[in-house]
């Protein structure tokens, strides 16, 4: 995948945007000391290479009753299926990730249920007969750390 050379106008822009994807422009544009339609431009260009993927609101599940969250990770008894089993994962709205990985596992998904009760259920009405030879699940107690990609200087550069 391409890497782009970001200058430090693009990189003071991502980090205050990151913080805020609802900030003002101009309230950016004073804050890099340069005009609205400059800040505009950057942006812009910044979304057609890839660099931004959008904005969007962020539900919390437990504000809206999926209390459980859990990483799966999910092993296929033929690897064929991989098409299939990843279409049927798509259609799951419970699933939120879903990464094909290296070592223990074909595939490793994040998952919210209303309780525990529900992500049994998940797991055995919905997962297994997607045929699966095993699955590992790990339950997270809390989230400690979710955040944007920090934009660092290089120190090569």
């Amino acid at each position: 995948m391409k890497q782009h050379q970001l200058d430090g106008l693009d990189e003071q822009i991502l980090r205050i945007i990151a913080g805020n994807a609802r900030i003002p422009f101009l309230e950016v544009a004073r804050a890099c000391n340069v005009s609205g339609a400059a800040i505009h431009q950057r942006i812009q260009k910044l979304i057609n290479l890839g660099v931004l993927k959008g904005s969007e609101f962020v539900i919390d599940p437990q504000k809206i009753g999926y209390e459980t969250c859990a990483y799966i990770g999910i092993n296929l008894k033929d690897p064929e299926s991989f098409q299939k089993a990843m279409e049927a994962l798509e259609k799951m709205p419970e699933i939120v990730e879903c990464h094909f990985t290296t070592g223990k596992y074909d595939m490793f998904i994040k998952i919210y249920a209303k309780n525990n009760r529900h992500l049994l259920s998940i797991i055995h009405d919905k997962l297994q007969p997607l045929g699966l030879s095993r699955t590992e699940t790990l339950i997270s107690f809390n989230e400690i750390i979710k955040r944007q990609m920090p934009i660092m200087v290089d120190a090569d550069e």
